[in-house]
């Protein structure tokens, strides 16, 4: 007798295509500009090794004082030379499993994998903003020891008796985090804030909203950059009570993106034997990944081939490789 299964279900050319949908580029934090897809970054993912070397010329130095010209033959111009460095990237192989017993589902009245194949791509989206956040609390880490701080501007009280409104958010100490860029700060124009922090927002009465592009949504904003809003977002507790939150600013492509093909990315599995015999189905899905910072390199040995969430966030693994105006990224830090 003829039984349809998971794996008569599952077609995986049309399954991987649904599952686009819910691809991390449908997110907010990708519409807004902050990440870039990048065809590099897709051909270094898919042709294999775990470390990527990303090369790039230095810009010309401002400070390299122009020749003064003179009518002497004799007087000859001594040429200068770009610089090069390299960025090094660090690929993600990920991969997720559920199982479900035939006999569960059957009590249920439900079929266990059909939600699983529902919300997998939405599962998906969440680890890959996680990871990216991850990685700032990392640059941010590292910039703090390698860089003074640069990137950072730290208003926030570590005890609640010594809030007051300068250590919370407020216009002056996103003026002071934004023109940590110096003239280049124009070029910031996404941040990512915590609800908490959008609420003292709000209560500021400091939120305009905008329609979108398509003129059917209101997209909020804080004199004039897109303001969203992720529960993500770092929190750290004070040395003595109260939290912290990390305010996140972003320029254009600070973030790329590649995505590498994995030989199977959805299988199936059925232990006919498990549960004593009712039977078993398994439902996996594997990814590979490559979300890079620009303008930094990775410089840690993780644990395995990926690094974890917690290594992600690890100042130790990041070192910056450009000068400050490069990376149109900046922190603020406020209770």
């Amino acid at each position: 007798m003829a039984t349809t299964r998971l794996t008569d279900v599952i077609i995986p050319e049309i399954y991987m295509s649904y599952q686009a949908v819910n691809s991390p580029e449908k997110t907010a934090v990708f519409t807004s500009g902050i990440v870039t897809r990048s065809g590099l970054l897709d051909s270094l993912a898919v042709d294999g090794g775990n470390t990527f070397n990303i090369p790039f010329w230095k810009d010309i130095e401002s400070g390299i004082v122009p020749n003064l010209g003179t009518d002497n033959p004799a007087d000859l111009a001594i040429a200068n030379k770009l610089a090069t460095a390299k960025q090094v990237g660090r690929a993600a192989y990920l991969n997720q499993w559920f199982s479900n017993a035939d006999l569960t589902s059957e009590l249920a009245g439900s079929d266990a994998n059909r939600q699983v194949r529902n919300r997998f791509g939405s599962y998906w989206t969440k680890q890959w903003q996680k990871r990216l956040l991850a990685t700032t609390v990392g640059i941010i880490a590292s910039n703090k020891v390698n860089n003074s701080g640069d990137m950072v501007k730290d208003v926030a009280s570590n005890s609640i008796s010594g809030q007051s409104a300068s250590t919370k958010f407020n216009r002056d100490a996103f003026t002071d985090a934004v023109y940590s860029m110096g003239d280049a700060a124009s070029e910031l124009g996404a941040m990512v804030v915590h609800s908490a922090v959008m609420a003292q927002m709000v209560k500021n009465d400091d939120i305009v909203y905008i329609p979108d592009s398509m003129g059917s949504l209101s997209v909020p904003t804080y004199m004039g950059v897109r303001v969203i809003v992720d529960d993500s977002a770092t929190v750290t507790a004070g040395t003595t009570d109260g939290f912290k939150y990390n305010t996140l600013i972003f320029g254009q492509g600070v973030f790329g993106y590649g995505e590498g093909s994995p030989l199977y990315p959805v299988e199936t599995k059925r232990e006919a034997l498990q549960g004593n015999g009712a039977g078993v189905e398994y439902i996996g899905e594997r990814k590979t990944w490559l979300l890079h910072p620009f303008g930094f390199k990775d410089v840690g040995t993780p644990t395995g081939l990926s690094y974890s969430i917690a290594e992600l966030a690890t100042g130790a693994n990041w070192e910056r490789v450009v000068e400050r105006k490069s990376v149109p990224f900046a922190c603020l830090v406020t209770n």
